[in-house]
């Protein structure tokens, strides 16, 4: 398990190298990139400034990745998210999931991600020509995490 929250930008190739290194058990590896759009609500956005509290959003953040591995056989995670100002095309998040089997690493990968856009303690402030304004949560986020149900263990 790897969960990091960082201002600093990483390597993709590099994380999932450390990821399955030495590891002949791994038979699938999923993952997903967020980057940063360049359009939000039809306007252009110029940067995101993604804001969190330190030790809250890890504890959060390994707590989910913690319910994935509750729910699916995973031999290895990883959570790489930032925080700070972003410009359009910068990567935000990074998420891998790796099984002995290709199911159990997309199905967990997909929570993981959406679980994340919805329960992650991260507040986004988007620049745009009209200013800056904070995102708001979408309901399609929350159905996308609804699909998954709620977890089985006591809440923390």
């Amino acid at each position: 398990m790897a969960v990091r929250v960082q201002r600093e930008d990483f390597d993709v190739g590099a994380e999932l190298a450390a990821l399955t290194a030495g590891r002949a058990d791994i038979g699938g590896v999923a993952t997903f990139l967020g980057l940063v759009r360049d359009t939000a609500g039809g306007q252009t956005v110029g940067a995101m400034t993604l804001e969190h509290y330190p030790g809250m959003t890890e504890k959060l953040l390994a707590e989910i990745e913690a319910e994935a591995r509750d729910r699916w056989p995973l031999d290895a995670t990883l959570i790489v998210h930032r925080y700070g100002r972003l410009e359009p095309g910068d990567r935000i998040v990074l998420v891998a999931t790796a099984s002995a089997h290709r199911q159990a690493a997309l199905e967990s990968c997909a929570f993981l991600i959406d679980w994340l856009k919805t329960r992650a303690p991260f507040w986004k402030l988007e620049e745009t020509a009209k200013g800056g304004h904070w995102v708001e949560a979408r309901e399609s986020d929350d159905a996308a995490a609804a699909r998954w149900g709620k977890s089985d263990k006591p809440a923390r």
